[in-house]
């Protein structure tokens, strides 16, 4: 997994057909995407429950790419093993889940992955200051965690600015997760932003013996994104 600053379409398997994971990774990489995103909830940290290490386990052979998975989960720390043996590329924690950040992000490196930081809507991009050198990637939610098809909350964009720059020439990407679309797309890359989590934006519409509606979706925007972002 290298790094580079070019936008990434990241679809969220949340907005996917639960009865169907396998082929819809296939379906979403064969159609353009760049990474798939893996959003875990347990009912506690966040109102809903999605799935865990079995699914990713279950999923894991039938994405070329980057497994991206991002643990809405609280605590955090006994399950990190777990998704790493299940092949995740990228392990996103949340800085709301637990009162050792440092420590849970050792954990993640310690474990094989990609390490990644998530900041609900009410946290500053401040709480990351001195976690920058142990992070891969921070993910700023534009939405409340917890289910799929928010609306954007625009006061982020400010926070996505001020991290790209505390982040400065460090090889950290910025994720966005939460209400992407092709009209809030160009405002979080224009930003700094260069992964786009988007999952009603992506699915809606096709199916896996329809796929080429995500094609039309990702390619939507990506368009979208790289027409503003430098």
């Amino acid at each position: 997994m290298s790094f580079d600053r070019k936008i990434k379409i990241a679809p969220s398997i949340l907005s996917a057909d639960f009865a169907n994971f396998g082929a819809e990774c296939e379906a979403i990489e064969a159609q353009g995407a760049d990474w798939v995103h893996v959003d875990v909830m347990d009912g506690h940290f966040v109102p809903n429950i999605t799935f865990g290490p079995a699914t990713c386990a279950a999923i894991r052979p039938h994405i070329k790419g980057v497994m991206d998975v991002h643990l809405m989960i609280a605590p955090v720390d006994p399950y990190i093993e777990a998704f790493a043996k299940a092949g995740a590329d990228v392990i996103t924690a949340h800085i709301e889940a637990g009162p050792h950040t440092h420590r849970t992000l050792q954990a993640i490196r310690a474990a094989g992955a990609k390490a990644g930081l998530a900041l609900n809507p009410g946290t500053p991009a401040a709480s990351v200051e001195y976690l920058l050198d142990m992070v891969d990637l921070i993910c700023v939610m534009t939405v409340n965690p917890g289910f799929g098809g928010q609306k954007f909350i625009h006061s982020q964009v400010e926070k996505v600015k001020e991290l790209r720059r505390m982040i400065g020439t460090r090889p950290i990407h910025i994720e966005i997760d939460g209400g992407v679309d092709p009209t809030t797309a160009p405002l979080v890359a224009d930003a700094g932003a260069d992964v786009l989590v988007a999952g009603s934006a992506v699915f809606r519409g096709g199916s896996v013996s329809n796929p080429d509606v995500y094609g039309e979706n990702i390619r939507a925007i990506r368009t979208a994104a790289e027409g503003i972002y430098v």
